[in-house]
């Protein structure tokens, strides 16, 4: 032990000098997109303040004592997050469709592991906006073809974030129903681009198992189920409402997610980083 630091530890204290913590994670507030349209939106609400204070809708008061707490409404969904297989999957003894033996396992479930490891971050801005009528385009094994010639192929435990800067739609109010409503609920504009069957099957046979977009979901604005129903059912994990990949380099950052460990989730929100190399 040296200085307090355990032997053990030096070389990885060492190693994160060398890094920046990026952080990956969209905000939560009401008036965000946070939530699917379909969905119980954010909400957080106060609960206790340091202080009795007039002049508000509802009086705040400090009832309980001098301190500042709210609580929240949390969809699953809501936020960046992970899916777990029992978000599509049905468990074995349902009787329904896609049902297996996988659709038992919950988010609480899910190896950590698997959440962590090197960025492959591919580049699909180029779909952005090139459909119409609420319908996502569609990421190719061509692109994941196409950035593996640059940059080599991808190597198993990589972990695959597209980066389409969708975030930057995620907006307050009606700015940011460009992110999710427009397409989803109104039909009108592109969907986020989100990877097809093709382009997953590329993937596992990569082995490559965790997934994220910036967008909304894996799934698309048009048909979302499929692409949740043949991955999830494969052991992949899906990473979604993902925020800041442009900070990231195509190759050399080291991925982290850590989600809320809720059991019998069917997901569960946290927080996504990344280290980045300095310089």
């Amino acid at each position: 032990m040296t200085s307090g630091i355990p032997t053990n530890l030096a070389p990885l204290l060492s190693a994160l000098t060398g890094y920046t913590v990026v952080d990956l994670t969209v905000e939560l507030a009401e008036g965000l997109p946070a939530a699917w349209p379909t969905h119980m939106p954010f909400q957080r609400k106060l609960f206790n303040w340091y202080g009795d204070a007039a002049g508000q809708i509802q009086p705040v008061t400090t009832s309980r004592g001098p301190y500042h707490t709210g609580w929240l409404t949390l969809d699953e969904h809501c936020g960046t997050h992970i899916d777990a297989p029992s978000h599509f999957i049905p468990p074995p003894d349902s009787g329904l469709p896609h049902a297996a033996e996988i659709g038992k396992v919950t988010v609480d479930q899910l190896n950590l592991e698997k959440m962590m490891g090197p960025a492959a971050v591919i580049d699909v801005r180029e779909l952005n906006d090139t459909t119409g009528s609420g319908v996502s385009p569609e990421i190719t094994p061509d692109h994941i073809l196409a950035w593996e010639t640059e940059h080599g192929e991808l190597m198993p435990g990589e972990i695959v974030l597209f980066r389409a800067d969708w975030d930057e739609r995620y907006l307050p109010g009606a700015a940011g129903n460009g992110y999710a409503f427009d397409s989803f609920i109104m039909k009108q504009g592109s969907g986020w681009p989100t990877p097809g069957i093709p382009a997953l099957e590329l993937l596992l046979d990569r082995k490559v198992i965790t997934v994220g977009v910036d967008g909304v979901s894996v799934g698309s604005a048009h048909d979302g189920a499929p692409p949740h129903q043949y991955g999830l059912a494969r052991g992949m994990m899906y990473l979604e409402l993902l925020a800041n990949l442009k900070a990231l380099p195509a190759r050399g950052a080291y991925f982290i997610f850590l989600p809320l460990k809720i059991k019998g989730g069917s997901a569960g929100p946290g927080r996504a980083i990344a280290l980045v190399p300095k310089g």
